[in-house]
């Protein structure tokens, strides 16, 4: 006995009429998605974000003063203004500003958190691994603006891992807490930009 294979091609070719190969024919069905679903997204307002008055400009001038702190660590606020100020000129091009009164762009904010947890274990029951979270409130005020032109609540967490030694520890501990406030920092520049 023998099997038949179903072709779907087959009846379009003889729908058509026209000679032409499946390859063809798949090239063509895949251009006509590609445009239909280029003409739906065109429809439904689909667009870049952020305009032009959301752009942070290279060569402008950032004041970032103290960050108020509510959390239980005496050093966060320094370090999370510090990448402020570092990721602003390497993603940016923004420099720090000489005085509050010099600086074409503001930004305040408030640490509401900071926290530590143990999220591995060994064998034993000893922690293996730790996780820093931090939480700022952070509003961003061009010169001589009235309203802002970002606010809002960011977060950003870094694994280290845990240690005996307590200086080890507490020296992992810094280096979470650099690089969480380095991550707080890009997403604070995305989000400003990315904002409507």
């Amino acid at each position: 006995m023998k099997s038949i294979k179903f072709n779907p091609f087959y009846f379009l070719r003889a729908f058509l009429r026209v000679s032409v190969s499946p390859w063809q024919i798949m090239f063509a069905v895949r251009l006509l998605c590609a445009l239909s679903l280029l003409t739906l997204m065109a429809g439904c307002g689909y667009r870049l974000a952020g305009s032009a008055e959301n752009r942070l400009e290279s060569g402008q001038s950032l004041w970032v003063p103290f960050i108020a702190n509510e959390s239980v660590s005496p050093t966060a606020q320094t370090v999370i203004r510090r990448a402020l100020l570092e990721e602003g000129h390497a993603m940016r091009g923004l420099y720090p500003a000489k005085s509050q009164a010099d600086a074409d762009l503001n930004v305040s904010g408030t640490l509401r958190s900071y926290a530590t947890r143990a999220i591995s274990y060994t064998s034993i029951d000893h922690a293996r691994e730790y996780r820093l979270t931090i939480e700022v409130e952070l509003e961003l005020r061009r010169k001589g603006g009235t309203t802002p032109l970002w606010k809002g609540m960011l977060q950003a967490s870094q694994d280290y891992p845990a240690n005996s030694n307590l200086a080890l520890q507490h020296s992992a501990e810094e280096a979470a807490l650099a690089a969480a406030s380095r991550i707080l920092a890009q997403k604070f520049l995305t989000a400003v930009e990315q904002s409507y």
